[in-house]
C-alpha cells in the first residue's frame, strides 16, 4: 500500500482544499478521462493523480462514465457534473478557509499563464445588499457557473478559448455583530455550482 493509500477518505468541503483537485474537476468538466489521460494533460504523474480522482469519487464530486479495456486492464473514465457540488454540505469555518485559501493560490497560478493583453472582466466587492439584491446576485453567480460548466470543451479543441473563472459569494458578519457559529445562508440554503467555480 502506497503512503498516498494511508490518508482517510476525505468528506464534504475538504475535498475542494487542493489545488490539483481543483485542477481535475475543472479539466474533467470538459472531457471524461482516465487518470492517465489527465495525468497527461495536467503534467503530473498518474499515481497522484489517480490517488486524487479517488478521493473525488469518494464525495461523489466524479462519476465514473465509462470503463474499457486497455493492453489487458481496466482504464475507468471519470466526468465531474457541475451540479454534484450542490450535495456538499457547507462545512466548518476551518474547511471554508482551506478552501478560500487554495482559490486564492489557484487564481495567481492562473493569472501567470493570462494571455497577454487579453481583456478580461473584474468584479471585487465588500458591501452590504438589500436581502431581495443578494438572492439575486446569488441566482446571476449560479446561472453563470451552470453555463460555464454546460458548455465545457474538451482540452485542446480548436478555435475555442481557455478561460479562468473564480466566484465566490458569501455574506459576512455585519460590523459590531459578535462571530457566530456558522450556520446556513441568510435563507435557509447554500448553493454549490461545481467546484471549480
Amino acid at each position: 500500500m502506497s503512503g498516498a493509500d494511508q490518508h482517510p477518505p476525505l468528506s464534504g468541503l475538504r475535498a475542494l482544499a487542493h489545488p490539483l483537485r481543483l485542477r481535475l474537476l475543472s479539466l474533467l468538466t470538459g472531457a471524461p478521462m482516465s487518470s492517465a489521460e489527465a495525468a497527461r494533460e495536467l503534467g503530473e504523474s498518474q499515481a497522484n493523480v489517480s490517488y486524487h480522482i479517488r478521493q473525488l469519487h469518494a464525495v461523489g464530486l466524479l462519476d465514473l462514465v465509462e470503463e474499457t479495456s486497455v493492453r489487458g486492464g481496466r482504464a475507468k473514465r471519470y466526468r465531474h457534473m457541475p451540479d454534484s457540488g450542490e450535495r456538499l454540505p457547507v462545512g466548518s469555518g476551518a474547511d471554508q478557509r482551506a478552501v478560500a485559501s487554495v482559490l486564492a493560490d489557484e487564481l495567481v497560478r492562473r493569472s501567470r499563464e493570462r494571455l497577454p493583453g487579453a481583456a478580461g472582466d473584474f468584479t471585487d466587492a465588500e458591501l452590504t445588499l438589500a436581502p431581495e439584491a443578494w438572492q439575486r446576485v446569488k441566482a446571476l453567480a449560479a446561472e453563470l457557473g451552470r453555463v460555464m460548466h454546460e458548455e465545457a470543451l474538451a482540452p485542446g479543441t480548436a478555435g475555442a478559448v481557455r478561460v479562468s473563472a473564480t466566484v465566490m459569494l458569501f455574506p459576512m458578519v455585519g460590523r459590531g455583530e459578535e462571530r457566530k457559529s456558522p450556520g446556513p445562508d441568510p435563507d435557509g440554503t447554500t448553493a454549490h455550482r461545481g467546484a471549480a467555480r
